[in-house]
């Protein structure tokens, strides 16, 4: 059943390296909570106490608008397939903007993305796993090409105009401060 640790361990990093999948939960004190799926692997272990990864441009910002107020993230990764598992770190996140100079340290663990808007670079301070055996089996069919293909096509100005349209608050109406870090 659930144990839980103060570090990553390295059957932690293998078992995160094999997901596809990960699941970001954020909240300021007073907006919704917001749960959102990544993939697209861009996600990178920096170390044992040290993880980040990549965001790319989509329909909202929460988790940008909720970290700059409130920097608490719970980051999930569930097996879908083989031994069950739900593995948590529980941590602290920082925004990385273009503009801001930890950019240029830490793009290089990510492989290029077109839409690249921010990137969460996290202290856990607890990884917890629990067993998931409720969590159901699901065959991994490949990655889908269509948020890429869709920043692509719209370049740098049509990413930044969308930002400009789409991405500036959240539902809630927190700003994400994302053109004045965009650089």
């Amino acid at each position: 059943m659930g144990q839980r640790f103060s570090e990553l361990s390295q059957s932690h990093i293998q078992f995160i390296a094999e997901q596809k999948i990960f699941f970001i939960g954020t909240a300021t004190g007073d907006s919704r909570v917001n749960v959102s799926p990544k993939g697209m692997d861009s996600f990178a272990v920096l170390g044992s106490n040290r993880v980040a990864w990549l965001n790319v441009t989509g329909s909202s910002n929460e988790t940008s608008a909720h970290v700059q107020h409130d920097p608490r993230m719970t980051i999930m990764f569930c097996a879908f397939q083989d031994k069950p598992l739900i593995l948590r770190l529980y941590g602290t996140a920082k925004v990385i903007h273009r503009a801001d100079p930890e950019w240029e340290g830490l793009i290089p663990c990510f492989k290029p993305f077109p839409g690249a808007r921010q990137i969460f670079d996290v202290a856990v301070d607890l990884v917890q796993t629990s067993c998931g055996m409720a969590v159901p089996c699901f065959d991994y069919v490949g990655e889908r090409e269509l948020l890429n293909d869709w920043a692509r096509a719209k370049g740098e100005e049509g990413i930044r105009r969308y930002w400009e349209e789409k991405n500036q608050v959240s539902i809630d109406g927190i700003p994400t401060h994302i053109l004045a870090k965009a650089g």
